[in-house]
């Protein structure tokens, strides 16, 4: 009689695992991998453990049925091969599931306003109606506590869903996290990367951030492990780069655009936004003096094709409403503030643009006329 996969398969349908009382093909214990060389025949047998107690048995068994079933001398002894099922892999864990955005707000040098201008961003959508959250994710230089006169808040712990979670801190309509919270103000974060990446992935994914419209990022300045880490470990809606018109700071900032841009990182740009883009002195609102240089970004934007979100002029009151911890964009009738209202609203317009939420402009725009 000559041998074929069907009538082996057959033969093995005689043979039952004592577990469950079924035959071995109802069960899929035989893997696809049969081959028949003239009266040799191999195959393999696939268990749920690697230590099944029945093991044995069911080889045994096989090897007799086969050979009982054909009637004729066949090799199959040795030729049965033992394997285990391969766990699932476990899906990684979704962090932030609830947050309708994640916007990472970058800078290629430090000193260029980035975290001022995260954090009156984060008052100006508050202010207009969203639920917010700001992470400050600059560990070696942590400001946001400051900036939101927050400093003495200690995060504390709660119980959700029998987990053990950090509950922000809040103000203004912003929930806020910073590593500032945890380490001494007057000491210096002497960490690794691995530590800090450890610790902003502890701040995201064992911190009880509820639902939001809006999660922002402040990095710190340039392309670092940190940056990654924030990238790999989230699914990031877009990122905003935050540069002064200074060709230093340009050539840094494509320096960060490039880096979202990475095939690795794939990260959209939002668009880019110009601070210190000229001075204006309290007491001659109208003028308007290009200290670090004019129109640099507005410049960059348009080589790089991404959108201007806006330009932030220096004024006095953004350097003493972060200092007191009172952001200029708690005032919307300042210049300043409507300078973040109109961010606030080119932000949301920029994720309507990909569809990532629901229509947001108008929202911002009816509280700006009120």
């Amino acid at each position: 009689m000559a041998l074929y996969p069907k009538l082996i398969l057959d033969a093995l349908a005689q043979v039952r695992y004592p577990g469950t009382g079924k035959n071995l093909i109802e069960m899929g214990m035989i893997e696809d991998d049969m081959k028949i060389e003239g009266e040799t025949v191999s195959f393999s047998i696939i268990f749920d453990k690697p230590n099944d107690p029945f093991i044995k048995s069911v080889v045994k068994a096989a090897e007799a049925t086969i050979e009982a079933f054909v009637g004729e001398p066949v090799q199959i002894k040795g030729n049965i091969t033992v394997k285990a099922k391969q766990a699932p892999k476990p899906e990684p864990e979704k962090h932030l599931s609830a947050v309708k955005n994640i916007i990472a707000i970058s800078s290629g040098k430090g000193g260029v306003g980035k975290s001022t201008v995260s954090a009156n961003l984060a008052v100006a959508l508050a202010r207009a109606g969203y639920k917010v959250g700001l992470l400050d994710a600059d560990v070696y230089g942590p400001s946001v506590p400051k900036m939101f006169g927050v400093e003495d808040a200690r995060p504390y712990l709660e119980n959700i869903d029998g987990r053990d979670l950090i509950i922000p801190a809040e103000k203004y309509g912003v929930k806020m996290l910073s590593v500032g919270f945890f380490v001494s103000p007057e000491s210096a974060t002497v960490w690794r990367g691995s530590m800090a990446g450890n610790a902003l992935k502890q701040l995201i994914g064992d911190a009880h951030w509820g639902e939001l419209d809006y999660f922002l990022i402040d990095l710190p300045p340039g392309t670092s492990d940190i940056h990654l880490t924030v990238m790999q470990t989230l699914g990031i809606t877009g990122a905003i780069v935050v540069s002064t018109p200074q060709e230093v700071a340009l050539a840094d900032a494509k320096k960060g655009i490039d880096m979202f841009r990475n095939e690795k990182v794939n990260v959209p740009i939002l668009g880019l936004v110009e601070n210190m883009a000229w001075f204006t002195p309290a007491e001659l609102p109208q003028n308007k003096y290009y200290i670090f240089g004019k129109d640099g970004v507005k410049n960059l934007a348009e080589k790089m094709e991404v959108p201007l979100l806006a330009q932030i002029p220096i004024v006095q009151s953004i350097c003493e409403g972060g200092d007191k911890g009172t952001p200029v964009a708690l005032n919307p009738e300042s210049l300043t503030g409507m300078a973040f209202d109109e961010l606030a609203a080119r932000v949301a317009e920029q994720t309507e643009i990909r569809n990532l939420t629901q229509p947001a402009t108008e929202k911002i725009k009816m509280k700006q006329k009120k």
